[in-house]
C-alpha cells in the first residue's frame, strides 16, 4: 500500500492495516510507524513561496508574465548589437563630421577654391633684371592669374628653392596661361 493510500486511510479514520516484512526483504532504514493519530500535523506559518510551492495566484501570475515574455521576444527580437550612450555619441559625431566634411568640400568646389589652377600652355625666357622678385615677374607676365600660382610655377621650373637664387641677369623659363 502507497504511502499516499495510508495517509488518505489515516484522515478517513481508517487503520491502517499491518504489514508484515517479507522474510528476503531489505531492512529499511527508517522503522515504520505503526498506526496513526488523530492528531493534527504541525503546520508553521510561511508561504508557499518559501517552500518552492506557488500558490494559484502567483501560479497564474507567473504564466501570464512568461506568455507576455514569449510574445514580446516573438514579436520582436533584440539586437545582436546594442550601443551605449557613449557609442551613439560617438557614432553622431563621426557621422556629423563625415557629413559635415562632404558639404564643405561641395561648397568649395561650387566656390571654385578647389578648382585646378591656371592651364600653362607654354613657357618664355624672362631675363631677371636688378631689383625685380619672382612675385613682380608672375604679375608681369600672367596678369590675369593668381601671382602665388605662377610664382610656385616659376620656381618649380627653374629649381629655385629661395628668394636668394635670383640673381640679376639670370634667365628664367616662366609659364604663360591662355
Amino acid at each position: 500500500m502507497s504511502t499516499a493510500a495510508l495517509a488518505a486511510g489515516a484522515l478517513a479514520g481508517r487503520q491502517a492495516p499491518e504489514v508484515a516484512p517479507s522474510p528476503n526483504s531489505v531492512p529499511r532504514r527508517r522503522p515504520r510507524i505503526a498506526g496513526t493519530t488523530t492528531e493534527p500535523l504541525p503546520v508553521r506559518a510561511c508561504s508557499g513561496e518559501v517552500l518552492g510551492r506557488h500558490t494559484t495566484e502567483q501560479t497564474r501570475v507567473r504564466q501570464h508574465a512568461d506568455s507576455a515574455r514569449v510574445r514580446r521576444t516573438a514579436e520582436a527580437e533584440a539586437p545582436a548589437l546594442r550601443l551605449t550612450r557613449r557609442g551613439r555619441m560617438l557614432m553622431t559625431a563621426l557621422s556629423v563630421l563625415v557629413f559635415g566634411s562632404a558639404i564643405v568640400v561641395l561648397g568649395l568646389r561650387i566656390s571654385g577654391v578647389l578648382e585646378p589652377g591656371p592651364d600653362f600652355t607654354h613657357t618664355v625666357p624672362v631675363q631677371v633684371a636688378p631689383g625685380q622678385t619672382l612675385w613682380s615677374i608672375a604679375q608681369d607676365t600672367n596678369p590675369a592669374e593668381d601671382p602665388a600660382t605662377v610664382v610656385e610655377k616659376i620656381a618649380d621650373l627653374n629649381k629655385l628653392s629661395g628668394p636668394a637664387d635670383l640673381v640679376p641677369g639670370q634667365t628664367l623659363q616662366v609659364p604663360i596661361a591662355r
